[in-house]
């Protein structure tokens, strides 16, 4: 579940971080959902991981993983230098300078091939729109799944 935060805010604050409790277990719908205390998770700029909260539902066991918008799920690197990267990478046919070529590399296989399954096309023009409309759709335009 992804929650209106600042990386920042969570790094400086650690465990003493206000989440907010989910009203609604997104599996079954129970109204009432357990803390199930905290996760280790990596992102781009922290040397050390930051704590996500976790919750847990107490009828069907889903396990709720709170994360900021900020970043897609289980992605280290925020949407934002994603996009920026790969539109970079399209428009000019070059890897932008700083860049983890091996990561980005995914990124860009990933995004053409969802093109190429679901639009029928998986050159480079026209990509940075499919990653969008992915976005706007609520699905990761870079991850593995199709």
């Amino acid at each position: 579940m992804y929650i209106r935060a600042m990386l920042k805010d969570i790094f400086e604050k650690g465990r003493n971080y206000p989440w907010p409790r989910p009203r609604r277990c997104k599996v079954c719908g129970c109204d009432h959902v357990w803390g199930h205390g905290y996760v280790d998770a990596c992102f781009d700029g922290y040397k050390k991981p930051l704590l996500l909260k976790r919750y847990r539902c107490p009828l069907c066991g889903c396990v709720i993983r709170l994360r900021p918008l900020s970043h897609l799920s289980r992605f280290q690197a925020s949407t934002i230098k994603i996009r920026s990267t790969l539109s970079i990478r399209i428009k000019t046919g070059r890897w932008p300078p700083n860049c983890l070529v091996t990561r980005a590399g995914h990124w860009l296989r990933s995004l053409k091939r969802k093109a190429l399954s679901l639009f029928g096309f998986g050159e480079e023009k026209g990509l940075i729109e499919v990653f969008d409309y992915f976005l706007l759709s609520g699905k990761n335009p870079v991850s593995r799944s199709i």
